[in-house]
């Protein structure tokens, strides 16, 4: 397969597993650790590429089955895949559709062939095998694709997590051979990366014999899939430290759905590379800020008149024009450019934690950012 390497590490942290690197792309490079927006039908709710341009966010993550439902694969690809389609130039990742299989809207059923799906929407019936998995998502054009994963559900059984880890398997098995074939001949550098997800819930053995099982595969990137469903930090973190034991370190670790900012340090001292989640937008749209001084919760009565900004050490464009009591105002009421200025500013502040994360890590004082961050959110509010 060449020499060709999709991600190196340049530089580690003494006091942690924290590190900087590269992930090579057919599109572009990016430095890691990063977040990404979840763009579930090829935006961002309430902002836009362009926003996503000044704020800095150099990647988002879309649904491909959630596309498919919207019957919106066929107009990307003649578009020119994804990101063109958006008119975004940073990386397009794309899941492949595991996490619906926790929503009983859309998930039927599943067998060792593949998945029953039910378009919410149209209440049509698809199966999907990981084969017609991974030509959609080389047919949207992304940068980077997921693995169809079985996704258990917290409250299930051992016997029934232990059953998605199998089929988890199987279906990795068959996504990376057909994602293989259909890129026979392009060379390494201009490929679509593919990253297998691991399941297991939190049992420590279950786990393990599905990362072990992915690396007898080899992938580009290897996810943490099934967590922050419900479960401790405590047992979260364990899984994230076992995987990270039994991958590779030339190879990226994606912790799946996590964005609170101290989960997010946590992590990233625990040496994950990558990050997505809805949370600090579907957090902003109700309301809830995150700010140098902790979480601000917005709707509360007594910030009615407050006139000062969302964060004094801020310096997105909502914080430099905009007043506590005027956001504040436009959510009670529900406008659209309240939730817009909410998002933005949640967006602006992760991705600037995550940036200045990097600089600690590169100066050796990463830990000691992470337990200032971590004190002010225990406070639970801004000053």
């Amino acid at each position: 397969m060449g020499t060709y390497k999709a991600f190196e590490v340049i530089k580690k942290d003494k006091h942690s597993d924290a590190r900087v690197g590269i992930l090579h792309t057919k599109k572009t490079d990016i430095e890691t650790p990063f977040f990404m927006p979840v763009a579930t039908k090829a935006t961002v709710k309430h902002i836009s590429p362009k926003d996503l341009k000044e704020i800095g966010i150099n990647a988002v993550i879309s649904n491909m089955l959630v596309i498919l439902f919207n019957k919106q694969n066929k107009v990307i690809k003649k578009s020119g895949g994804i990101g063109r389609f958006m008119n975004y130039n940073g990386i397009n990742v794309t899941d492949s559709g595991g996490f619906q299989m926790y929503s009983n809207h859309c998930y039927i059923s599943s067998d060792d062939k593949g998945v029953l799906f039910r378009n919410p929407m149209t209440k049509e019936k698809i199966f999907m095998t990981p084969e017609d998995n991974m030509g959609l998502q080389l047919d949207i054009g992304a940068d980077i694709a997921m693995c169809l994963d079985r996704m258990p559900l917290i409250e299930n059984t051992r016997s029934e997590i232990k059953d998605a880890v199998r089929k988890t398997t199987l279906w990795a098995e068959r996504c990376k051979k057909e994602h293989d074939m259909l890129q026979k001949n392009i060379p390494l550098e201009r490929r679509q990366l593919l990253f297998g997800i691991s399941q297991g819930g939190i049992h420590n053995d279950l786990r393990t014999e599905s990362v072990r099982e992915l690396l007898k595969i080899g992938f580009d990137g290897y996810s943490i899939g099934g967590l922050a469903l419900g479960e401790q930090k405590k047992d979260e973190y364990r899984m994230i430290r076992l995987q990270k034991r039994l991958i590779p370190k030339d190879k990226p670790l994606y912790l799946m759905g996590i964005g609170h900012p101290v989960e997010i340090l946590d992590a990233i001292a625990l040496g994950v590379d990558m990050f997505d989640s809805r949370f600090p937008t579907m957090n902003a749209r109700r309301g809830t800020l995150f700010t140098s001084s902790g979480k601000l919760r917005l709707l509360g009565s007594k910030y009615k008149n407050d006139n000062t900004p969302i964060d004094k050490k801020c310096n997105c464009f909502v914080c430099r024009e905009y007043t506590r009591a005027y956001l504040r105002y436009l959510l009670l009421q529900k406008e659209g450019v309240g939730m817009r200025f909410a998002s933005y500013h949640n967006l602006y502040y992760i991705n600037n934690l995550i940036k200045e994360s990097r600089e600690m890590i590169r100066i050796g004082r990463f830990v000691q950012f992470k337990n200032e961050v971590k004190k002010n959110y225990g406070i639970q509010k801004a000053k």
